[in-house]
This record gives C-alpha cells, structure tokens and sequence, in this order.
C-alpha cells in the first residue's frame, strides 16, 4: 500500500471502541482506521449492544471485529479487547474489563498528543474508567461519541438507549466530548451501485462490506432500499480533521429516562456537531481501501 510517509508524532492517536456487530456500518469505521496512516490505532475494544438482538452481544461485536481483521489478512499491530458485557447499572457502580483497562493505560501515557477514544455504541466503558480511574479526567484525551437524538431536544436513540446510565455520567463529567448526533451522523448516505462500483472489487473485505449492508438492508424491515448510512464514520473522519462539520460548544444537558435533554445550565460545554462533511469521509474510505488492494 502506498504510504506518504506521516511523521509519528503528527499522527492521531486514537482507541476505538465499536458494537460492531449490531449493524453494518461499524465494519467501515473499524476498516477506516485500520487502513489510515494518518491515525496511530491504539487499540479496538468490542462494546456490547444490550440484549434486544442477542443475549451475548459484547462477545459477538469482539467475533466481528475479528472475522475483519481476517478478511483484510494483517497481523494487527494494536491489541483487540473485550469491553464490558453489559450497560452500568447505576451512577457509581462500573463494569469492569479489558477494554476499560486498555482505556486507563492509554490516558495514562506520557505522550504529548491528545487521545481520541471513539465511541460508535454505549458509553458504557468511558463511564466505568472515569469511575475506577478519576485521575484520566486531567489527561488530555477528547471522548467521540456518535450517540443522541437531534438537539436541543433530544429523545430516543438506540446507542444512548443501550446505556443511559453511563451517557449521563460523561456527559456530566469534565473530559472533553465531541458528540455526533442522530440527526448528524445520518448525513452520510452511500448507495448501492457507489458500494458495488468502490468497494466491492477490493478483495475479501471489500467484498464482504458491500454484501453485509445490500443483505442487511434488504432484509430488515423499514430499512432504506438502495442506500445505506454509514453513520459511525463521522468518527473517523473528525479524528482525521476535527472541522469535518460545523459545531457549537453547547453545555452538556442531562439525560431523562425518556431519553430527553434537560438543559441545566451547569455542566461544562461539550462541542455538539451541527452537520458533516460526508464527501471528506467517505472518499479518503474509498481510495485507502482501493490503495491497499493495490497493494
């Protein structure tokens, strides 16, 4: 694969933690950040997705990430980790992991670049290391979350729904957060003939990324026909260049059972993406992954 030649300390250090079986577009985040040499991956850490489509759902996005990393023939460089099996249970009480470690020991670094932790489902391990590790609210790590309904008034959403315990815990936290909502990470449309023409003809990955969402879509009632939102590669594409899309600095609201936004006034601000550059994103996914065929 050709490669440009990225000073180290320019890279962006980034942990990734995905529920990467829950859907399919996981799949092209994960493989975004693998493939970019602008990122330095520092690890992949599989979240759970509650117990709606599998009582396992932790160790089925851990099988997931695996079966990628296969598809793509590497020997990875970075360490792939169980997260927690299931949501917090309360405010105080964490769910303890490997992947919740792996978040500490890299907060905890001494390295002068800010630590990106991107999360595509639950918070549920960024809440349990703030509650077993106090001390990485001083480090200077930047928490991504694609979670939330549309601002200012938020509602149901399903990644804040597998762990509203925990959203509410960072949000009331001092650690920087990005937040992607809803609204926002549905901005990234890709149709059926883009996948089949882009990234169906590079290899065993890609001929899986493209088979998974045209089966998945055309399987699961009320999904889109001919098109797909990859709406967890706004992630990647803001560690990339974090002014993919224009944002505000909002307080960050509580969270209600309902899942709404309770605007108090008293938590510190967190940056709340209004839109994203979805052409950014999904063209540097293309050509990285049409490269390392080449390659």
């Amino acid at each position: 694969m050709i490669r440009f030649g990225i000073p180290q300390e320019k890279k962006a250090r980034l942990l990734l933690n995905t529920d990467a079986k829950n859907e399919v577009d996981d799949q092209f985040a994960i493989v975004h950040a693998i493939l970019s040499e602008a990122i330095e991956l520092d690890g992949i850490i599989a979240a759970h997705f509650g117990q709606e489509r599998s009582q396992h759902s932790e160790e089925d996005s851990y099988a997931e990430i695996m079966h990628l990393v296969d598809l793509m023939h590497i020997q990875p460089g970075f360490p792939i980790m169980h997260g927690g099996q299931h949501a917090i249970p309360d405010d105080h009480t964490p769910v303890m992991s490997e992947g919740v470690q792996l978040i500490i020991n890299e907060a905890m670094k001494d390295d002068p670049r800010p630590l990106h932790i991107a999360f595509l489902g639950p918070l549920t391990d960024m809440a349990s290391a703030l509650m077993l590790a106090p001390e990485i609210r001083q480090r200077n790590i930047k928490v991504i979350w694609i979670g939330g309904r549309n601002w200012p008034c938020g509602g149901w959403e399903y990644n804040l729904q597998n762990d509203i315990a925990a959203a509410n815990y960072v949000f009331q936290s001092d650690v920087e957060l990005w937040q992607i909502p809803r609204d926002v990470y549905r901005m990234m449309p890709v149709g059926f003939p883009e996948l089949y023409t882009k990234v169906h003809p590079c290899g065993e990955i890609g001929e899986y990324l493209c088979d998974n969402v045209i089966r998945f879509n055309n399987a699961e009632t009320g999904r889109p026909v001919g098109f797909r939102d990859l709406g967890d590669s706004p992630a990647v594409g803001v560690v990339l260049y974090e002014d993919c899309g224009e944002s505000d600095w909002r307080p960050a609201p509580s969270i209600d059972a309902q899942m709404h936004y309770v605007h108090t006034g008293r938590n510190r601000p967190i940056k709340v993406y209004k839109n994203i550059n979805s052409r950014f994103i999904l063209e540097d996914f293309f050509a990285l992954l049409q490269l390392f065929q080449q390659g």
